[in-house]
């Protein structure tokens, strides 16, 4: 059995996100589909799995053509795709999403899902209770279940697109491993990332993409910086970081307690200086997303104050933050930072302060392709923030960011984007501290916090167990301190 991809053309406006595409993958192959952000992999698989029509071109499976014109098609056709939000019901159990999609009678035969359920189980060593609420499972549960269903239902062809995004270390490794056994069973893997360590770590072969076009095939291993020219057509080389002297205190908190959820963070004491860099690690849920809330306005603490410059913000609300000088980078850049629908000429005319009653659209649009251009975004002004790449969302909300601020909070500011991009994403962030600003930042990648951090917070279970020096630190310390081994701040 093989897919072959032949001559796909997909264009949004002027935006040619695919532009000629042809690709093969055999049975039993775990194949790695590598770019950059906005290089055009995602069009490309999406539409391999029906959720959009090319403009031009044809898929075959083992010879046959097929007709993709929704996600149903392709299940049918045998072609499933895991997102990085896997496609669970939360308030389901278990076993009705297990079920979900089952083809045929009125009625579903539970007993025989629940033996399905079982042997995907043995098979590729998942561990599920079919009668537990899916919304209490992690991420990486959610994304076994849903490889499960994707299976039993037929699935030859599986595609991921950027699934390690959000996920530990530890279910990475599982899902790595369930990537092999299902190649083994002869299913076409298709592995969808710009993370380098992943493609050489898990792909037999790689297809890379650049522009919407393919730029290189190669079997695995290939030399890293043989995929990296490839990637972005130039070795990519890392810049150093320049020192700088911190200034006065800028934010300030005096024993904070917070509460969210199953969230709490008791009696905080904190404090960053003006053109700090202070990362917080800790795994999800153990109070950093909290703090950024507080911080920002977003959540009243119960006690405690929260001072930016000697002013106590404690209480007050997002606008009255955002007017003393506070931002904040969501780590949800379409649900929380930005806004389907519009396009970018509306979002910089909403960022740009003005509240006359007409808008100068003309003018409006004439800015908005200035700053396009100025932050490499790419799109056009008539473009619709959901129609850019995640790489490009995050430099739409970069480039709408006001020049004065004093305190900048961001929650895993470069996850899902390539190291060109988190580079220039960082440049634009620490080019800041030169004017003062303190920056705040959470991120789960402790190479990025080790990198780009004055100190680290971690977080454990809503406290803080430990301020590090990242200059002085290891991955292997912060790793010790993330799973709760204290020391002395």
């Amino acid at each position: 059995m093989s897919l072959e991809l032949r001559d796909i053309h997909k264009a949004f406006g002027p935006v040619r996100a695919n532009d000629g595409v042809t690709l093969t993958v055999e049975a039993g192959e775990l194949h790695g589909l590598l770019g950059e952000n906005g290089a055009g992999k995602s069009t490309l698989m999406k539409v391999l799995s029906g959720f959009i029509e090319a403009d031009h071109g044809t898929v075959t499976l083992h010879g046959e053509r097929l007709e993709l014109r929704s996600p149903r098609d392709a299940v049918q056709a045998g072609v499933g795709m895991l997102h990085q939000d896997p496609l669970v019901f939360g308030p389901f159990s278990v076993l009705d999403n297990f079920l979900l999609g089952s083809p045929g009678r009125l009625r579903l035969d539970r007993k025989a899902g629940a033996g399905a359920l079982r042997q995907a189980c043995d098979r590729y060593g998942f561990s599920f209770d079919p009668n537990t609420l899916a919304q209490t499972l992690t991420v990486g549960e959610r994304q076994q279940l849903e490889i499960a269903r994707l299976i039993w239902l037929g699935a030859r062809v599986l595609i991921l697109d950027e699934p390690t995004t959000g996920i530990s270390a530890s279910q990475r490794e599982k899902l790595f491993e369930v990537l092999r056994l299902l190649a083994e069973d002869g299913l076409i893997v298709i592995f969808v990332s710009h993370k380098l360590e992943e493609i050489e770590q898990l792909c037999d072969r790689v297809t890379v993409m650049r522009a919407g076009q393919v730029v290189g095939d190669c079997e695995m291993p290939t030399p890293t910086e043989q995929l990296v020219e490839m990637m972005f057509g130039q070795v990519f080389v890392e810049g150093d970081r320049s020192p700088i002297d911190l200034g006065s205190v800028a934010l300030e908190l005096d024993r904070v307690t917070l509460s969210e959820r199953l969230v709490r963070v008791p009696e905080l004491t904190m404090r960053v200086h003006e053109g700090e860099v202070l990362g917080l690690a800790g795994l999800e849920g153990s109070g950093q997303r909290t703090l950024l809330k507080a911080c920002t306005g977003l959540l009243r603490p119960e006690s405690g104050s929260i001072r930016l410059a000697g002013a106590d913000l404690a209480g007050r609300s997002y606008r009255e933050h955002r007017d003393a000088g506070v931002h904040y980078l969501p780590a949800g850049r379409l649900e929380e930072g930005l806004v389907a629908g519009l396009t970018l000429t509306e979002h910089f005319e909403l960022a740009s302060g003005r509240r006359s009653f007409f808008v100068d659209w003309g003018k409006a649009e004439a800015e908005a392709a200035h700053d396009i251009d100025a932050h490499f975004i790419k799109g056009v002004p008539d473009s619709t923030a959901e129609s850019l790449s995640g790489g490009n969302q995050q430099r739409l909300l970069l480039a709408m960011m006001p020049d004065d601020i004093r305190l900048l909070l961001m929650e895993h500011p470069t996850r899902g984007l390539d190291i060109e991009s988190a580079e220039w994403v960082w440049e634009q962030i620490l080019a800041r501290r030169g004017t003062g600003t303190a920056i705040v930042f959470a991120s789960a990648d402790l190479d990025e916090l080790l990198r780009y951090a004055d100190r680290i917070a971690v977080f454990f279970d809503g406290r803080v167990i430990g301020v590090v020096d990242a200059a002085a630190s290891g991955v292997d310390e912060l790793g010790h301190l993330i799973g709760g081994s204290e020391v002395v701040t």
